[in-house]
């Protein structure tokens, strides 16, 4: 299954360790990553890839979203699907 991680908040050291531990944690694998800084605000935007049968979206995005919450940012999982359709122009 393929997804895109976002996370956005303000820049501090150990976004990137703490969101891609808990992705290597759960045998996800990024596929691409592209993160920007505009001033102290930092956004960071994933593909992945993992199986549905070891870790479920709604498992891994709650674990995101908690480890999220303890470094202060805002971190969501979507599926390709979805996220395309949200974006599609």
């Amino acid at each position: 299954m393929k997804a895109i991680v976002s996370v956005v908040g303000m820049d501090k050291p150990g976004i990137v360790a703490t969101v891609s531990t808990v992705l290597a944690d759960n045998q996800v694998n990024i596929t691409d990553i592209s993160q920007s800084y505009a001033q102290e605000f930092f956004t960071m935007i994933m593909v992945v890839e993992f199986d549905k049968n070891k870790v479920s979206l709604k498992e891994l995005s709650e674990k995101l979203k908690e480890a999220g919450e303890e470094i202060g940012v805002f971190v969501s999982i979507q599926h390709e699907d979805v996220f395309r359709a949200m974006h599609r122009i």
